[in-house]
């Protein structure tokens, strides 16, 4: 089952690159009395992510904070290490946005929006998605029905939506 707008995201732990390596991340905890924008795509370094999605997020971002939004997470079914180099590499990271891997993709299954395809080497990835939600609970949900493209949850449409 797919997550849902009134729902409340499910608990996971998620991993990010911190100063001494790889930290663990209590999602419940994070997004507890907090405004926060999740947005996930199929992987780090990959096409559309790389030149559109993050890219929209960057560029949107005062936008957010000027709605009152916490923080804005960008996840994938990635290691701690690669989204941090990537965070690094598309800006994000100095942006003030918050790169943080689901490795087993444990987050994605519990979300409903994992997907497959084996020919391209893309095994249990996440649907290109952008979300926001209030002390955890999901207020608006923006998910692409091709993973190529980010029209609905790039930032600008979901900071329209807000």
């Amino acid at each position: 089952m797919t997550i849902s707008v009134g729902a409340t995201l499910p608990d996971a732990t998620l991993l990010t690159l911190g100063e001494k390596g790889p930290q663990q991340v209590d999602l419940a905890s994070r997004l507890k009395g907090r405004k926060v924008v999740i947005f996930g795509l199929p992987g780090a370094y990959t096409t559309t992510c790389s030149t559109a999605h993050v890219p929209s997020f960057i560029r949107t971002r005062d936008g957010f904070a000027a709605k009152g939004v916490d923080e804005i997470i960008c996840v994938s079914v990635n290691d701690p290490f690669v989204m941090g180099a990537w965070g690094k590499d598309t800006g994000a990271a100095a942006a003030g946005i918050t790169m943080m891997g689901d490795a087993d993709a444990s987050f994605t299954r519990k979300l409903g929006l994992e997907f497959s395809v084996p020919a391209i080497g893309l095994n249990d990835r996440s649907k290109r998605y952008a979300l926001y939600a209030d002390d955890g609970v999901v207020k608006v949900l923006h998910v692409e029905d091709n993973a190529g493209v980010c029209d609905r949850s790039g930032g600008e449409a979901l900071l329209e939506a807000i």
